[in-house]
């Protein structure tokens, strides 16, 4: 069976540590492929790779850095398709939402191109008599990203482009549950033109995302996954002297005021938490019904739920794929079974619905009456399971969202501005929608939640990915005229 290899300075390599581990077909259940898992070796050379890349690439003119970036953001284009059946193939998702995975991976693409201007320093003439003072934005060095399943081609291309594009070299370590992809790539890159070494695909488990994280070579480590590892991520590289970003967990509300329209309402809370499986870190996983529009909303719920049409990511009727791994499968469905027992109204059991009989298939589900005490309600399912809590007012909306430990997205559906704008003022959340159920912003601004759905000060891509993965130098230069200046012995001001 043909075996998913990392790629390191330039080449396909299976390393040393000769361990490989399944790949599945979702769809069915079949092992599609097997993934070489790297070791200490293996990360050894990855990094040695990208640090003996480093100073060629730092030196070279962003301009020329962006002709590569616009040669990839060509050539992902060219490949749309097949990337897009890579993700379906390993990852379950429909293809058109693997197709618009792509594309948005490729608009921070489409930004990065646009490094000469970015990265751009600042000046100051005559801060003090003959003196001037500027600014520079120079590379990290070594970067690392470490990115999740549910989005093999996308969350990778918030981290890459943007640090390639700063002049920085790049160490990716893919889920190993959809690898492919990250390969592929890796093999645009090379064919735009990316020296070796720049950009290295490294495959394995805890051990070598370990070894990474205490590397002295890597100096800024991205992550994207489960809070208990970003939590971990972020206390162990910055142990280690690195600047960390680490995106965690999500519970994303959706509140549905009593004037909204409920059929948009509804439309849009079933693609927002049914889309991908429910595998999205902005799938919309709890329905917030204020005031008298529980009944309405739900009702209008579960028609659409016992509708869904689920299938292989390839059937162009289906609406939802499978979940990812068996694994997975069993995580979500011992979640329903929470749900039962801690007493929440399971409205629609997704464990019943008509199923492909092969692969790791699963229905829509719908709790209803769920509180803030249950696991259902705390947690993160990460599949296709919707909670619904009803809330008096407005007010207690904000205050259950802002009494949640996650911060990451949060809606309103509503026809009130008002309502509105204390919605978005109030709501503790990073990224914020107002008739928008998933607000993922553009490449050109920045991704990124609040409390406990990030470690560390800066989001994701745009103007904040610029800022990560370049430190700031600034020169003080005076060249006088008088060179019979005596020593001075205090601190020096400027006028």
């Amino acid at each position: 069976m043909k075996s998913v290899p990392h790629f390191i300075h330039g080449a396909h390599v299976e390393g040393p540590s000769a361990r490989f581990g399944d790949v599945f077909d979702p769809a069915t259940g079949d092992v599609r492929t097997r993934v070489a898992l790297g070791g200490r070796e293996e990360v050894r050379a990855a990094v040695e790779a990208a640090r003996s890349a480093l100073p060629g690439w730092a030196a070279t003119t962003p301009l020329r850095r962006s002709r590569v970036l616009f040669r990839f953001r060509d050539l992902i284009e060219r490949h749309l398709d097949e990337l897009a059946a890579l993700v379906t193939a390993e990852h379950g998702k429909l293809l058109s939402d693997a197709r618009g995975e792509v594309v948005r991976g490729m608009e921070v693409v489409e930004f990065a191109c646009g490094i000469p201007h970015l990265i751009k320093g600042e000046h100051s003439e005559n801060v003090g008599t003959h003196v001037d003072s500027w600014g520079l934005r120079q590379p990290v060095g070594v970067c690392v990203g470490i990115t999740p399943f549910n989005f093999p081609a996308m969350v990778p291309m918030w981290m890459f482009p943007v640090a390639i594009a700063c002049g920085n070299t790049f160490v990716l370590k893919p889920s190993e549950k959809d690898p492919s992809t990250a390969v592929r790539l890796a093999e645009l890159l090379q064919e735009a033109g990316l020296p070796d070494g720049v950009f290295n695909v490294l495959h394995g488990e805890a051990e070598v995302v370990n070894a990474l994280l205490t590397d002295p070579m890597v100096g800024a480590v991205s992550f994207v996954g489960s809070t208990p590892v970003a939590e971990h991520i972020y206390r162990v590289a910055s142990q280690h002297g690195k600047r960390v970003q680490a995106l965690g967990g999500a519970k994303n509300h959706m509140v549905v005021m009593p004037d909204a329209d409920l059929d948009q309402a509804a439309d849009a809370l079933m693609g927002s938490a049914y889309g991908s499986a429910g595998e999205r870190c902005m799938a919309i996983s709890v329905a917030v019904a204020v005031g008298d529009v529980g009944d309405g909303l739900v009702e209008r719920l579960a028609q659409r739920v016992r509708a869904l049409k689920v299938g292989p990511g390839t059937d162009p009727d289906a609406e939802m794929g499978p979940l990812v791994t068996r694994d997975h499968w069993q995580r979500v469905t011992g979640y329903i079974e929470h749900g039962i027992e801690e007493g929440a109204d399971l409205v629609v059991d997704g464990r019943k619905a008509r199923l492909p009989e092969r692969g790791f298939f699963l229905g829509g589900s719908l709790f209803d009456r769920v509180t803030e005490d249950m696991r259902i309600y705390r947690e993160e399912i990460f599949g296709p399971v919707l909670v619904v809590a009803r809330v008096p007012d407005l007010a207690a909306a904000v205050k259950l969202i802002n009494g949640h430990e996650f911060g990451n997205g949060a809606a309103i559906y509503t026809r009130d501005g008002a309502s509105a704008r204390l919605f978005s003022h109030g709501v503790q959340a990073g990224m914020v929608g107002i008739n928008v159920p998933i607000p993922v912003p553009m490449a050109y601004h920045s991704f990124g939640g609040w409390k406990r759905s990030l470690f560390g000060p800066l989001h994701v891509h745009g103007p904040e990915g610029v800022r990560f993965y370049t430190r700031l130098k600034t020169v003080t230069a005076r060249w006088p005229e008088d060179r019979s200046l005596p020593p001075e012995f205090v601190m020096p001001t400027m006028g």
